[in-house]
């Protein structure tokens, strides 16, 4: 049979989310940030990080007492362009948006702007804050650390995080140019998809302790917090498909992510205390805005993206296939859909909504899928 997808217009899946991390102990103003950096991922298609990480990520946690809901945002430097921030194992999306603040306010001034975050948490899509800087003609620039889950080239522990390395950049199209991708082949958030959809992974994702390909979902993702499985870096195993590459470029986000703010890294990471028992994850997260206008006119900038984004789509297209894409173009496209569908929700997330509703009381909710 089937499974029954049904969909959420925007407004009501926001609301939701807000509504529920304020049950949760978030201050209103905060819960409205986190909730709108949650449904911008479920708005451009990116559903590893939306509603579906609601509960798992951010409510688990905070009921754990993991997570703090009041986040304490303490400027631990502040100098002309840079800044460092201590967000103390509150609200990621929180410290990361004033940490984003910071870094525009000093491009603006300065041309560019730079700020750090340590003891930190998940802080949703990366993308949501390059994506800041695009609204005001800069460049934009993030990345962040996370629990260890990339092993090293020729290795087979989980050492690195999936650690994204993002950019948004404007350009005189509808959509800029948007890159928000992990350093491995795939990511956590990914599998948990496969997960709530009771779908196998495809063979190099994964692999386990003898460096054995593993597509076994749901085994994987207790195995991943455990040890005994690790994702692969981009371009896979080994130095044949330039594994190397992605294994380096993890390295770099991971350093700038713990070195300049003098946070906790690698094993620093897994959520686990030597005894077993959950801890903060105190993540790192850096920020970088470039304003254009510093180098040259802003239009002029823009139509040379353009430019380079139209010609990519526009050169010869392999056999059988009818499209080329440029990075952010598929998320704008998903956007124009769900603008008038809504966010799909499976039978899985159904399941987590009507509990969480239950669970918060906010009765005042009606979904499509009550029973």
């Amino acid at each position: 049979m089937a499974e029954k997808i049904y969909y959420i217009d925007f407004e009501t899946l926001e609301n939701f989310m807000r509504d529920v991390f304020v049950a949760s102990g978030v201050p209103a103003e905060d819960a409205k940030l986190c909730a709108n950096v949650l449904i911008t991922a479920d708005k451009l298609g990116i559903d590893s990080h939306g509603i579906g990480r609601l509960k798992p990520i951010y409510i688990d946690r905070i009921r754990d007492g993991i997570q703090k809901p009041v986040t304490e945002v303490e400027w631990v430097r502040k100098g002309p362009a840079t800044a460092v921030i201590d967000a103390h194992d509150g609200m990621g999306m929180v410290a990361a948006k004033a940490a984003m603040d910071y870094a525009m306010d000093a491009a603006e001034k300065f041309g560019l702007g730079m700020t750090v975050v340590r003891n930190s948490t998940h802080f949703g899509i990366a993308g949501y804050y390059p994506l800041m800087a695009v609204k005001k003609n800069m460049i934009g620039i993030c990345g962040t650390n996370a629990r260890p889950s990339i092993a090293p080239t020729f290795g087979v522990e989980n050492m690195l995080g999936t650690n994204p390395l993002t950019f948004a950049i404007p350009s005189d199209e509808e959509f800029p140019f948007f890159l928000d991708c992990a350093t491995s082949v795939s990511q956590r958030g990914k599998i948990e998809v496969y997960a709530r959809e009771g779908k196998e992974l495809p063979p190099g994702w994964v692999i386990d302790s003898e460096g054995n390909t593993r597509t076994d979902t749901e085994q994987i993702l207790i195995d991943l917090v455990k040890g005994t499985a690790a994702l692969t870096p981009l371009g896979g195993l080994g130095e044949e498909t330039a594994g190397f590459k992605g294994y380096g470029y993890a390295t770099v986000v991971e350093i700038l992510s713990a070195a300049l703010q003098q946070g906790s890294f690698l094993k620093g990471l897994l959520g686990f205390s030597p005894e077993g028992k959950k801890q903060p994850y105190h993540l790192g997260h850096f920020f970088i805005a470039i304003n254009v206008e510093a180098f040259c006119d802003a239009a002029d900038f823009k139509k040379t993206t353009g430019d380079i984004l139209r010609d990519l789509r526009a050169s010869r297209k392999a056999p059988g296939c009818e499209r080329i894409y440029t990075a952010g173009e598929k998320e704008y496209i998903a956007f124009k859909e769900r603008s008038v569908k809504g966010v799909p929700v499976n039978e899985a997330l159904q399941k987590v909504m009507l509990q969480l509703r239950e669970e918060c009381k906010l009765d005042q909710y009606k979904f499509p899928f009550d029973c």
